[in-house]
């Protein structure tokens, strides 16, 4: 694993603590030329490649192409992710049996193989990740099935017995998928649950027309893929209205984050809208470039990208279900920038002025304000992406609509989409800084507690460690 470089993000940008703030955000320091690559082209680059290629990240490109084609909610697609890493991880591993799996084991109690010998590990990997996208995205069966039958004509014999290897494979991929998929059904994201729609004492969230109740609220109550539970890594309370920390951060959205007349630079008006695309498809897009350049083999691309979507899972999980328990609590400041700027006269702070025009330059999403979905996010990527390779790493990424932009280091990606939301208007910079620590911790509690090496050969130890892990 590589060495952790220091991040530089919201936190470094304001010289501040997790907790404190001054009143402006740094302009970026390097390069923001768009390169206007398309989206969705018609070739996956893993179909240009010669044979042998790697189906975990053609699998992968195939995914984020999904979550475009579908318009897929940010909200709904980090859960979608890590479900269909998980099926393609413990696919491939439990042929290879390098890693302690993440749900589907490889060995029975007695320590024998579930996975038949010799079955194909690419073929369990394309049969894994496309059973497990048929059973999430139904309505692009069609699709998908094209893709299958390509991604399988393009394979090997695997030494020539015949196709045996390859249906071996298919029969193991599709075996675990269906398992991961009947283990996700019942995790409380499908219940339906009583609308949420916070409250109106001073600081409380409540929502923005035309929104009526807080958005996507499943989440909260959805149980995680790794982490312990969604309160393990619950962030602390927001600071107070009666501190230096919320007057700054009133001062800095409503100067940074407002539609017109806003101190921002023309290329932080550019980054707030592209950075309110879908974070699952910004950062799979990220992971999916590095892996190719850094030519990761299809074990370690396995486990980087399983890392990746389930940081950003149990992320997305904690995160959700701290917005649903500050917004509860009439004591706890949870409101938007849009609600606090507009009402600042009600609000018993001397340092804050009211401004009733005041708009956001991003349009204010119906759910809590603190913690922050995006930052915390950024941070578990960031830091999943910096536990497998350095911080240098050229890559682009994509958002519908608007044109591509490249950077040449995971820490420069985090810290424009962290200042971002408040170029945007939607959160506060302390909000933010505590929300990527966050993701950050996640991301290093999956990266050290699961998928890890197994150190002998011994098939014993094997379903030892295999029952260990069972839920």
């Amino acid at each position: 694993m590589k060495a952790k470089v220091p991040m530089i993000l919201v936190i470094g940008l304001l010289g501040v603590s997790a907790y404190g703030a001054s009143g402006a955000l740094a302009r970026p320091q390097y390069d923001l030329t768009a390169t206007g690559m398309a989206v969705g082209s018609s070739k996956n680059i893993s179909q240009q490649e010669q044979p042998h290629a790697n189906q975990v990240l053609e699998w992968n490109d195939i995914f984020v192409e999904t979550l475009l084609s579908t318009g897929t909610a940010n909200s709904s697609s980090q859960r979608l992710g890590a479900i269909v890493h998980t099926a393609i991880f413990d696919a491939y591993n439990g042929i290879e049996r390098r890693y302690t799996p993440i749900f589907v084991q490889n060995v029975d109690d007695d320590g024998e193989r579930v996975a038949l010998p010799g079955a194909s590990r690419r073929a369990a990997v394309v049969a894994a990740a496309y059973t497990a996208l048929v059973a999430l995205f139904p309505a692009r069966a069609t699709q998908l099935s094209d893709a299958y039958a390509a991604s399988l004509a393009a394979l090997s014999d695997d030494g020539g017995d015949g196709g045996e290897s390859r249906e071996r494979g298919i029969a193991w991929g599709r075996q675990v998928a269906q398992s991961v998929i009947a283990w996700r059904t019942g995790d409380g994201f499908l219940t339906s649950y009583p609308a949420f729609t916070g409250g109106t004492a001073v600081g409380q969230w409540r929502p923005i027309s035309p929104a009526t109740s807080m958005s996507a609220q499943a989440l909260a109550f959805t149980a995680p893929f790794v982490v312990q539970s969604n309160e393990q890594f619950r962030p602390v309370s927001p600071r107070p209205l009666a501190s230096t920390t919320y007057a700054a951060d009133f001062d800095a959205v409503k100067s940074l984050g407002r539609l017109s007349g806003s101190i921002r630079s023309d290329a932080q008006t550019g980054l707030a809208p592209f950075w309110e695309g879908n974070a699952s498809v910004h950062w799979n897009q990220a992971a999916n470039q590095i892996a190719r350049a850094s030519q990761l083999s299809m074990s370690d691309g396995s486990r980087l990208l399983a890392v990746l979507n389930i940081a950003m899972a149990d992320t997305a999980l904690t995160i959700w279900s701290a917005k649903r328990h500050y917004g509860a609590n009439a004591a706890e400041v949870t409101w938007r920038p849009l609600t606090a700027i507009t009402l600042a006269d009600v609000d018993g702070v001397d340092a804050t002025a009211a401004d009733p025009d005041w708009r956001p330059l991003v349009t204010t999403p119906s759910h809590p304000e603190y913690p922050a979905g995006h930052p915390a996010l950024n941070g578990a990527a960031a830091t999943a992406l910096l536990s497998h390779v350095a911080d240098a790493q050229t890559f682009t990424l994509t958002t519908p609509s608007l044109a591509g932009r490249t950077y040449t280091q995971i820490s420069q990606a985090r810290a424009d989409g962290n200042n971002a939301r408040v170029w945007g208007g939607m959160h506060y910079p302390s909000t933010v800084a505590v929300s990527d620590a966050a993701g950050e911790a996640i991301a290093e509690y999956v990266n050290a507690n699961s998928m890890q090496l197994l150190r002998d050969d011994n098939p014993t130890g094997l379903a030892q460690r295999a029952r260990q892990t069972r839920r």
